[in-house]
């Protein structure tokens, strides 16, 4: 009877053994077949579409990607599987050098000018005529100026942070930092402790305003490119 028992235990146990066993296998092929199926798709996607949303799309295939390779462990037999990863991985390589090309395209915009133009604008507007040039000397600014500059920053931001565009505040972002440069020479240079703590409660201000708004501007300008 005890044999009986010990027997049928260890029967149990590679029951399970092998269920768990089974079922690494059968996720292992989901895994695979996942990222197959996941690059299959993206060539029914408009070129345009893939453009707009191209962080997601590699974000999102390197993940894949990276479980069927792990995937390929837990199975026996796996080199028709990598065969299929290899072929999967190609076109998608394929898709990737396409997409870089029309990226390409749609970036050679002859209106370099027109986007200095832009930026120059910018620099006026945010600290007034010819205060900023392309070096993005700050200098100028010191520890009596520096507050009124961060807030007329700020409140300019704030002002027209509707009609500005993804590019617009990426260039305010480099004008930011710049400026932060400055205030730590400044700092340096006896700025006060008033205007320290008040230039911090602006940067608060500034910095929810600025992830918001280039977010938003980001995705108009994606709803734009699909239609």
């Amino acid at each position: 009877m005890k044999n009986l028992e010990l027997l049928l235990g260890i029967s149990s146990v590679f029951v399970l053994f092998t269920s768990c066993k089974d079922e690494k296998k059968v996720q292992a092929q989901k895994s695979i077949d996942s990222y197959v199926v996941y690059v299959d798709s993206l060539e029914n996607i408009e070129s345009t579409d893939t453009v707009a949303n191209w962080d997601e799309i590699d974000a999102a295939y390197q993940m894949k990607s990276t479980e069927a390779e792990n995937a390929l462990a837990n199975l026996e037999q796996s080199e028709k599987e990598q065969a299929r990863l290899n072929e999967s991985k190609s076109k998608y390589e394929a898709l990737k050098a396409k997409m870089e090309a029309n990226m390409q395209v749609k970036n050679e915009i002859p209106a370099t000018t027109t986007a200095a133009s832009t930026r120059k604008s910018l620099k006026n507007t945010f600290f007034g005529d010819g205060k900023v040039g392309d070096d993005m000397n700050f200098n100028w600014v010191n520890k009596n100026n520096i507050l009124e500059v961060y807030s007329n920053f700020v409140n300019t931001a704030q002002k027209n942070k509707d009609s500005y565009s993804r590019e617009d505040w990426d260039e305010i972002k480099l004008m930011y930092e710049a400026l932060d440069s400055r205030k730590i020479t400044v700092e340096k240079e006896g700025l006060s402790g008033s205007d320290n703590t008040k230039i911090a409660s602006l940067k608060v201000q500034f910095a929810p305003m600025f992830t918001l708004n280039r977010m938003g501007a980001k995705s108009d300008e994606s709803a734009k490119a699909k239609k």
